[in-house]
């Protein structure tokens, strides 16, 4: 009798999961839905190509339509003759081989407003406009509020030969699959309020509100490419959240206010700095890794806030109810 029990308890309550399942599905369904049917195109505004094919005569037409890309303090020809650079123009060739058409990047922005819009309805769509910066990766996209300025001779590709001698992880950035999520890291800034304190808990959970607006915004992006690991990168972190977790605790960190902490933890760095054997083996930015998992604790045991009121949170409410334990 008592095991007919048992099996009828367990089978109303595999039931229960089965019809919340399906009903989150029908809601996420339902809201995919909605956020397709946002009437939206981008087209990128080809700068790079205007500027390598402007003729002499009509580059102070050029320079007033563009005239926020043109400095007063350089000369036209100095302009002139960066255009006929040879090594403007080898990049120019090499992104046009890379890139014979925009309409994969194009579309992948056109999906993240949709999902911005949806989730922060007064988000403004801005001007994208594209470009040749010399390889600045440090700028590879710039977001000024109604324009985003792509510098596409910095998504050539992390094996690509033109960027021989930059260190490996950053030229792992350097890629277009990592378009969406560096696009997404630039207009955060304008959503997410900064830390006004520098406690390192403070600092990784204001990351950790980054990432976890790309887990609303860019939904389909693997983990990988929304924290720019690898996938080896990702089964470490995994493999060894709760020791990090603990080395964090234990060496009273989370309230400390160093600004070493931000180059050992949370920059983009070849790897995370704990002064131990594994150093060689951890990724960078593994304070970014922690912030992001705290946030999704948070989200779990709050699943219908909005991303939107969830990123108003202070710091201090977030980590107190997430109540994070790898």
């Amino acid at each position: 009798m008592l095991n007919h029990f048992k099996l009828l308890v367990f089978l109303i309550l595999n039931i229960f999961c089965l019809i919340f399942i399906f009903l989150g599905c029908s809601d996420n369904k339902k809201i995919n839905s909605e956020i397709e049917k946002i009437p939206l195109e981008i087209k990128f505004d080809r700068f790079d190509l205007k500027f390598a094919s402007i003729e002499k005569n009509e580059f102070l037409n050029f320079k007033k339509k563009y005239n926020y890309l043109f400095p007063s303090q350089f000369s036209d020809r100095v302009w002139l003759k960066r255009k006929n650079d040879t090594i403007q123009i080898m990049l120019q060739n090499e992104v046009n081989k890379i890139f014979p058409t925009l309409s994969n990047i194009e579309k992948e922005a056109e999906n993240i407003f949709k999902h911005l819009i949806y989730n922060f309805p007064s988000i403004k769509v801005p001007k994208f406009l594209t470009l040749i910066n010399n390889v600045d990766y440090q700028n590879k996209v710039i977001f000024a509020d109604t324009i985003v300025l792509i510098s596409l001779d910095t998504f050539l590709g992390s094996k690509n030969t033109i960027y021989n001698g930059i260190p490996n992880y950053i030229k792992s950035d350097m890629d277009k699959n990592r378009f969406g999520s560096i696009l997404v890291d630039k207009i955060a800034s304008s959503i997410i309020k900064s830390p006004s304190s520098r406690f390192f808990l403070d600092r990784i959970i204001y990351k950790g509100k980054i990432l976890l607006l790309k887990d609303f915004v860019i939904p389909l992006s693997s983990d990988e490419i929304k924290i720019g690991y690898s996938n080896e990168q990702i089964n470490w972190v995994k493999q060894n959240e709760e020791y990090i977790w603990k080395y964090f605790i234990e060496n009273e960190l989370l309230f400390k206010t160093d600004d070493d902490l931000i180059d050992r933890f949370i920059i983009p760095a070849p790897f995370s700095k704990f002064y131990l054997e594994i150093d060689n083996e951890s990724p960078g930015k593994i304070g970014q890794w922690i912030g992001w998992q705290i946030l999704r604790s948070f989200r779990k045991k709050n699943p219908t806030l909005k991303i939107s009121e969830i990123l108003k949170l202070s710091y201090e409410e977030i980590f107190k109810e997430a109540n994070y334990k790898p």
